[in-house]
């Protein structure tokens, strides 16, 4: 098949366009390359993206139409995949101008192309921090998720709604993934696991924030980039309703549109995840205990019981084996 995907030379980008050239299809690649973290990182990505038959890159930013454009003319595309965004919550308070262009006005872009192209599929990438204040786990799809307790999930939010009102008005089948703090080989500076993995190498102090009682629901880039191939042929409409008992399925009455998460399901408090990182390191890290941040969330704990009933699938790599995976990478790609 024939793909355009936003955000190539980010990490879940990069690790998705990589299965489905591997699967033999062709995948055209937008990517900003923002200076958001060390763009060293992105052009190592894209360059072996580029290395392949199959894939062709353009640089442009989301909000740059004319860029978008020019890709979806190379790519002719039969699913879209949006991925790229401005990331991250603590920067969305230092920094809020760059989430309102990005993941509002760049995914707007993305809407009105997929309104002129008529994919067969457009999946948008969503996150965990929509759910926000809730307090209600584990996070099921069905949750109230109106009271973000930061921009970035309230840019999410924004792209959530424009997507439903998109596929309501014009047919176009759209599915929101909300993904749950995704981790792996190729990953984020600004993310926990590199930067302690980091700081711990370099004998230097990390940051435990909430004390260490705070708990994420970890998802390994495999598992999510499995889900996702899956959930691709899966778009929505009346033939693939969930009809299991115990599962709500998202599917809209009045649109072809869904939301589902994607989850491990076994959320970890910070301070055993750190204890995990030591250990495949070993060595001890100095630990800096500071308060929790404003706009973060004290749990992130996803129900992925649609994701299942839908693909038959859902994430299951170990945190332990994860994490290793994660520094071998890092050792191997830093040297260290």
């Amino acid at each position: 098949m024939r793909f355009l995907i936003t955000g190539t030379a980010g990490f879940i980008g990069f690790h998705l366009a990589r299965r489905l050239l591997d699967e033999g299809h062709e995948v055209t690649g937008l990517d900003g390359m923002s200076d958001y973290y060390d763009v060293r990182l992105k052009e190592t990505r894209r360059d072996l993206l580029c290395s392949r038959n199959g894939y062709h890159h353009f640089a442009g930013m989301l909000e740059d139409r004319r860029a978008l454009d020019d890709a979806a003319a190379q790519a002719n595309p039969e699913v879209i995949i949006h991925l790229a965004a401005q990331a991250g919550v603590r920067y969305s308070i230092e920094a809020p101008q760059t989430y309102v262009q990005s993941n509002l006005v760049g995914s707007w872009n993305v809407l009105e192309l997929a309104r002129e192209l008529r994919p067969q599929h457009l999946l948008l990438g969503s996150t965990s921090s929509i759910y926000g204040a809730n307090r209600t786990v584990p996070f099921s799809e069905t949750h109230k998720a109106d009271e973000p307790l930061n921009l970035y999930a309230a840019t999410k939010k924004g792209m959530e709604a424009m997507g439903w009102s998109y596929a309501h008005l014009f047919g176009i089948p759209t599915t929101t993934l909300r993904f749950f703090t995704v981790y792996g080989p190729w990953g984020r500076p600004d993310m926990a696991l590199f930067k302690f993995v980091s700081a711990i190498l370099a004998g230097d102090p990390i940051d435990v924030y909430g004390h260490g009682a705070m708990a994420r629901d970890f998802t390994y880039i495999d598992d999510l980039v499995e889900a996702l191939v899956r959930l691709i042929p899966i778009a929505p409409g009346e033939g693939n309703r969930v009809t299991q008992a115990s599962v709500v399925d998202t599917l809209s009455d009045s649109a072809p549109a869904r939301v589902v998460n994607i989850a491990n399901g076994s959320p970890i408090q910070l301070s055993d995840f750190i204890t995990l990182v030591e250990s495949r390191l070993g060595r001890k890290a100095e630990r800096n205990l500071m308060p929790i941040q404003p706009g973060e969330m004290q749990q992130t704990f996803g129900d992925a019981s649609l994701l299942r009933a839908l693909t038959g699938y859902a994430p299951k790599m170990s945190m332990e084996l994860g994490v290793a995976a994660f520094v071998d990478w890092y050792r191997e790609y830093y040297r260290v």
